[in-house]
């Protein structure tokens, strides 16, 4: 069959996850593993006797080798690509993806290993994929694990990003954690996936890295090896053979503005002086040294679960307090915004979580988990007030998926008694449309807008099908952050963001003129928040407000914002 390319003129788009211009020739991106060294493994013969433990002392001599190499990829690296190879490499030993491969094994003589650990995969890529959230891009993990695997069980390298020979562009269906971990920012100009949405592992880590990068791309992989393409991570296109003089031009100014985004130093404001508070994401004390380094004034959210993903057991509250105070101790002087346990649907503590949940993203998660065990989220407070008291760090809390203002009531009063501000993450559509009566009982609002937009659009955020409708630019979206941002000053208390669209520069200008007052992010993020935000006026942001919220679409509205603020 021949492959229909897109012809020169042409343009795709997709959704905008990283802004910035990148010029230059494609290179596909393939994961075939060598079909004949394949077939030349399976066609081995093994003898019957002792047939099961001799496979399985090669699965588990090349697991061994690929949890290995995450492992290696993850020292050499930071923040969040060092944090989802070390969860890879986890995955890649997992016990019950091994229980599966020996269960394969047995259900039949004739059954090779290849068979029962590609068996094994489908199985657990089918569980993942029905969990939704974050569960389901870890389906792409695990696909990329069982290559590896494949791969060291034939004997052939392991599959994964060339290194380019000149900056390039990078096109793949998807690309997984430990190739978009190690790409050199310095050879790769863009990345166009296929698939994938807009908080994927690749999104995440491209934007980490400041490659600019558009996902959920149709028709990307029909594009040809080596023809040029100028990709723009803030419009979400990919223009095909285009003019090489008007795009060079382009790409020049683009990184003029880059330049000025690097000498950005803060703090956060608008071009005529209107304060917005910039703040960090972090998961613990490490992260958090990291961050503070940047020009932010706090944390706008402390990922707390992230810290206990590898716990059996529930730290007593001591333990907690020692974590969150090296968390404080980075920030002295500064503010810290603590999230309390974010447990359940695709982030699993095994001491929280509750097991067998039929649609966990709609289940018991979050404050939800303290509903029959109080006794967790108390202990939780404990140690969050030790930590703040021995660091002397303002402290502040906020509980996720609050839905009612009876719990959020209920959790500022547990809050209060231990002397802290307490505050709720609007991630449920009821919390925005009640979030005046909520600025009734708490001192605070976060809104978290990846589980906001899930929630409103009723669609999965990972599904790259569905990525359109998870775009925080959402019409519906947009309407709910504005009755927030109202309400915040109606009641004069402080109304932030701490989902992926306070990264966007572009939102964020809209964002503040709906009445947002801060932004929390990915550290890499702040400095072109910053920097775009004091490029424009209040008034010009009101204005990018009204227009992204009388817009029809979030093409639509990111092209009316861009029309104001440049």
């Amino acid at each position: 069959m021949v492959t229909a390319h897109p012809a020169p003129g042409a343009a795709l788009r997709g959704t905008p996850v990283v802004p910035g211009l990148g010029l230059g020739p494609v290179l596909l991106v393939r994961t075939e593993i060598d079909p004949d060294a394949v077939a030349a493994f399976a066609a081995r013969p093994v003898p019957s006797e002792g047939r099961e433990e001799e496979a399985l002392a090669l699965y588990d001599a090349a697991v061994a080798e690929v949890a290995a190499g995450f492992e290696r990829r993850a020292e050499a690296g930071h923040g969040a690509a060092a944090e989802v190879l070390t969860a890879s490499a986890g995955l890649a030993r997992d016990k019950g993806l091994r229980s599966a491969v020996r269960k394969n094994l047995r259900a039949s003589d004739s059954t090779g290993l290849l068979d029962a650990l590609h068996a094994a995969v489908a199985q657990f890529v089918e569980l993942f994929t029905q969990m939704g959230g974050l569960m389901a891009e870890r389906a792409t993990d695990l696909r990329d694990i069982e290559r590896r695997l494949v791969a060291h069980l034939v004997g052939v390298p392991e599959p994964g990003v060339p290194t380019p020979s000149q900056p390039s562009v990078l096109v793949a269906e998807d690309l997984a954690p430990a190739d978009t971990a190690g790409l050199d920012p310095s050879r790769v100009v863009a990345l166009v996936t296929e698939r994938g949405g807009p908080t994927s592992h690749t999104a995440i880590i491209a934007r980490q890295l400041g490659i600019p990068c558009v996902v959920g791309t149709a028709g990307a992989l029909g594009l040809a090896d080596g023809v040029t393409v100028l990709v723009d991570g803030a419009a979400g296109s990919i223009e095909i053979g285009p003019d090489l003089d008007t795009a060079a031009s382009r790409v020049e100014a683009d990184r003029a503005e880059r330049a000025l985004v690097a000498a950005w130093a803060g703090p956060g404001a608008t071009a005529d002086g209107v304060p917005v508070k910039l703040l960090a994401n972090v998961a613990d004390g490490e992260s958090a040294g990291k961050a503070a380094g940047e020009p932010v004034e706090g944390v706008g959210l402390f990922r707390t679960e992230l810290c206990f993903l590898s716990r059996a057991d529930e730290p007593s509250a001591a333990e907690q307090a020692d974590i969150y105070a090296e968390v404080l101790t980075s920030f002295a002087g500064r503010y810290v915004v603590v999230r309390t346990l974010d447990a359940g649907s695709d982030k699993p503590v095994a001491f929280a979580t509750h097991e067998g949940e039929e649609n966990p993203a709609l289940g018991v998660r979050g404050l939800r988990l303290s509903f029959d065990n109080p006794g967790l989220l108390g202990r939780q407070l404990d140690g969050i007030a030790e930590a703040a008291r021995r660091v002397g760090t303002e402290t502040w809390v906020m509980a996720p998926m609050v839905a009612t203002v009876a719990e959020a009531a209920d959790f500022a009063a547990q809050v209060r008694e231990r002397g802290l501000k307490a505050g709720v993450m609007v991630e449920v559509p009821s919390a925005a449309l009640l979030a005046h009566r909520m600025l009734e009982v708490v001192d605070f609002l976060s809104l978290g807008t990846n589980d906001l937009t899930q929630y409103t659009m009723a669609a999965d955020r990972m599904a790259t099908d569905l990525a359109h409708l998870t775009d925080p630019w959402q019409p519906a979206v947009l309407q709910l952050i504005a009755i927030t941002a109202h309400a915040g000053r109606a009641a004069a208390k402080p109304v932030g963001v701490c989902g992926e669209a306070a990264a966007d520069p572009l939102l964020a200008c809209a964002l503040v003129g709906m009445g947002v007052s801060s932004l929390s992010m990915a550290a890499a993020a702040v400095r072109p928040v910053g920097a775009r935000l004091a490029q424009v006026t209040m008034a010009q942001c009101e204005e990018a407000a009204e227009a992204a919220l009388a817009a029809a679409d979030p093409a639509a509205a990111r092209d009316a914002v861009r029309a104001i603020v440049g």
